[in-house]
């Protein structure tokens, strides 16, 4: 048995099988239900669901939501990849203290909204792609690094210890305890905050429309009052959304199966 097995990496437990969690369905039905009583309660200030199932129907053959949709997925992909990145190294370098005022720096860009920065990042960015990028990741980013922070301040100074003990070097201690004990903790992290993106969509593909979107498309209906295609295309975006999150939820239970079981733990 290696150095690295003795390590108690993230509260390791053997492994759970991997599958749909219980309460999830039902989750989803109620759910749905609530959506559906909300609806109805609404009454005339809301479209008809046969008139929103319409309004999919023409966006997909007509307007192109499939491509436009792509397009979206794609950039989001990309802001959640960069956002996690940054977060992640910036909650690593935490256990450095000269640089936790940097990162405390960071946090606080949560209360600061896009109005002027949209200028600055105009001005930096090269194209439109770019411009969309950074604004979303401008967006995660503060949440990310600060939950992601908590997360590595929330080790146990044992586990430094027990690292030490065992004569591993700093860069092995910080990659066994820092990187790989906050594993699960990283992808649940990610989880929450990849939905971030979503909100966004509407305001950054609305300030660059060059490569379209769902978001570009749903501004163009609104500016025509078309809400059943508009609430066509929120029902879309949550769908997606809903299947991002699940999709997250699964791969953080395929790689660290060990978490629920520690987080159900008394």
């Amino acid at each position: 048995m290696s150095n690295v097995d003795l390590l108690p990496i993230a509260g390791h437990r053997p492994a759970a099988a991997i599958g749909v969690p219980r309460g999830t369905l039902a989750g989803a039905a109620l759910a749905a239900a609530a959506i559906g009583l909300g609806w109805r309660a609404a009454g005339a200030a809301l479209p008809a669901p046969r008139e929103v199932l319409a309004a999919l129907a023409t966006l997909w053959t007509e307007r192109g939501l499939a491509g436009e949709l792509a397009a979206s997925l794609a950039l989001n992909a990309e802001a959640i990849a960069w956002s996690a990145a940054i977060s992640l190294a910036l909650a690593y370098l935490t256990v450095l203290p000269p640089l936790r005022p940097l990162v405390g720096a960071v946090s606080k860009l949560r209360f600061s909204g896009l109005v002027g920065w949209g200028f600055v990042f105009t001005l930096w960015a090269r194209d439109g792609h770019q411009l969309k990028l950074w604004m979303l990741v401008f967006g995660m980013v503060p949440f990310f690094a600060t939950a992601m922070a908590a997360a590595v301040a929330a080790i146990p100074r044992e586990r430094f210890d027990h690292a030490r003990a065992l004569r591993l070097s700093p860069p092995r201690v910080a990659w066994e305890v820092v990187v790989r004990g906050t594993l699960d903790d990283a992808l649940e992290v990610l989880r929450q905050n990849a939905a971030i993106g979503w909100m966004m969509l509407t305001m950054v593909e609305g300030v660059v429309r060059a490569e379209g979107g769902v978001g570009t498309l749903m501004l163009d209906e609104q500016k025509h009052l078309h809400l059943p295609a508009v609430f066509a295309l929120i029902l879309v975006v949550l769908a997606v959304g809903a299947a991002q999150d699940a999709a997250l939820a699964w791969l953080r239970r395929a790689i660290c199966p060990y978490a629920e079981r520690r987080e159900a733990a008394p």
